[in-house]
């Protein structure tokens, strides 16, 4: 019997969609340490996050649930819900958690559950309003008037916005020194700096480790020793230019896609950088002879849109494959290394690290372990659910979290996207239309077009059905405990 780690540890990185890593089929060198490790792991070919953007991903991650099963406005992990960390720690393991600065996996949303060290880097006031995490604004509160007058008159408005847009970059670019300073989040040298600290101290016993790193998210600042790794000559005042060109609302996508290559360019060079760091996180734990006692996971919260489908970012706006489909590399001490082709729903992580630690999941779990299946390299075919709230891009506000669901079924190469505001679906043939470009016809595929129907409808009537509503009332009532103590944290920007 092969013998069991005794630790665990889970990288979680923002925005890393999966066809952008190496040992996912990418060509450009975005992840050699990844591409190395995968030689050695499980490499999921078709891992499915439970949602986007990660308010809506990361609770099947860590409580193994569907995003919406406490209800739409319910945000985070509730009170006393059960979490990968809390089951650890009460089977005698020392956990932490370093974020990089998220607001959304943080203290005010339940996340630091089940660990005895918790940082999410976050100032009291940095969780006050996240809607800067998935649209950005290049106008000032006192331009609005000016710009309104202007957009009052027929073609005068395009031509404000281009002179707008000009002189607000001329303005910065005399500040952008170096992308370090620009840089909104904690880079991941920072955060595995205070892993690895941790782990000296800790790491005498088992223990549990997750990391969430933000280098891909936008805006897109990364390490510049990160973009020359990619053999590219990005500087300071350019990446400031692209960033702010790719975040203009005035633009159609024939403008946007003229610099859509150099923004991949800095997106790519964050997922670089972590990967390098993820490389130092595991040289620790070789130096500490942890290696071969430790489970490792490495996956993303959801993926990033280039214009896939006309957008960018990851607004809770679509359920497409470039925002869902994510990369999962799971290492396991003597385990070889080996290929999982059949999805894969991020839901059922938690329950197969749980039973790779030889402990049992609680009962509030609703994912599956899939552990002993992967052992003896058995398929499974349960379909895998994705959801979100549509056009929900800031949900520190509660009235933004009451719009209508979307919801995706994927099975095998078959793929159900179901809009309940309008009552549309659209079914895809993932392998002969991986781009989501040609939905099938209607009246084809009857039998299919019914499975994932009829199991659509059983994922919502199991969401009512499985309410829980102390943990409903212990969120609400959480939530209204920091309205009362600090107002202004649901206050605007």
């Amino acid at each position: 019997m092969k013998p069991t780690p005794q630790s665990l540890v889970l990288v979680t990185i923002d925005c890393l969609r999966a066809d952008h890593a190496g040992f996912m089929g990418y060509t450009a060198p975005t992840t050699p340490f990844l591409d190395t490790l995968a030689r050695e792991a499980f490499v999921f070919e078709n891992a499915i996050a439970a949602g986007s953007p990660t308010f809506y991903s990361l609770p099947a991650i860590m409580a193994s649930r569907a995003p919406l099963l406490h209800g739409r406005d319910v945000l985070g992990i509730a009170p006393q819900e059960s979490t990968i960390a809390s089951v650890l720690k009460d089977s005698g393991l020392a956990t932490a958690a370093f974020i990089a600065a998220n607001p959304y996996p943080s203290r005010r949303f339940g996340y630091d559950q089940g660990f005895e060290t918790f940082r999410d880097f976050l100032e009291p006031d940095d969780t006050k309003n996240a809607s800067g995490l998935e649209t950005t604004s290049i106008r000032s509160f006192a331009n609005k008037r000016l710009a309104a007058a202007f957009h009052s008159v027929p073609m005068l408005g395009a031509a404000y916005d281009e002179m707008y847009f000009h002189y607000c970059q001329t303005v910065t670019s005399r500040s952008a020194r170096d992308l370090d300073t620009m840089r909104r989040f904690p880079s991941a040298d920072v955060i595995v700096d205070h892993a690895i600290a941790w782990l000296r101290e800790n790491s005498r016993g088992p223990f549990f480790l997750w990391l969430h790193l933000m280098d891909p998210h936008a805006p897109y600042y990364p390490k510049q020793i990160a973009i020359e790794q990619l053999g590219n000559k990005i500087g300071p005042a350019e990446a400031q230019y692209l960033n702010s060109f790719w975040s203009r609302g005035d633009l159609g996508a024939n403008r946007l896609q003229k610099k859509r290559e150099q923004v991949i360019a800095l997106y790519n060079a964050g997922i670089r950088w972590a990967d390098a760091q993820i490389r130092r996180l595991c040289e620790c734990l070789v130096d500490l002879n942890q290696w071969d006692k430790c489970g490792l996971a490495v996956t993303a919260d959801h993926g990033e849109e280039f214009l896939d489908h006309g957008g960018r970012f990851h607004s809770p706006v679509k359920l497409t494959e470039e925002l869902i489909h994510v990369p999962l590399l799971l290492r396991v001490p003597g385990h070889s290394a080996s290929r999982v082709s059949h999805p894969f729903g991020i839901i059922d992580l938690g329950p197969t690290l749980l039973d790779i630690a030889g402990q049992m999941c609680p009962a509030s779990f609703r994912g599956y372990s899939r552990w002993q299946k992967l052992q003896t390299r058995e398929e499974w075919s349960v379909p895998v659910v994705s959801e979100c709230v549509h056009a929900c891009t800031n949900p520190f506000h509660a009235k933004n979290r009451l719009g209508p669901r979307w919801l995706a079924v994927r099975r095998g190469y078959h793929k159900l996207v179901i809009d309940f505001a309008t009552g549309n679906d659209a079914l895809f043939h993932l392998k002969d239309d991986p781009a989501e470009r040609m939905p099938l016809p209607k009246e084809s595929n009857p039998s299919v077009r019914r499975e994932l129907f009829e199991y659509a409808r059983k994922h919502v009537a199991e969401s009512h059905k499985s309410l829980d509503f102390d943990y409903r009332l212990d969120s609400q009532l959480r939530e209204l405990r920091l309205e009362w103590a600090h107002p202004s944290a649901i206050t605007p920007n």
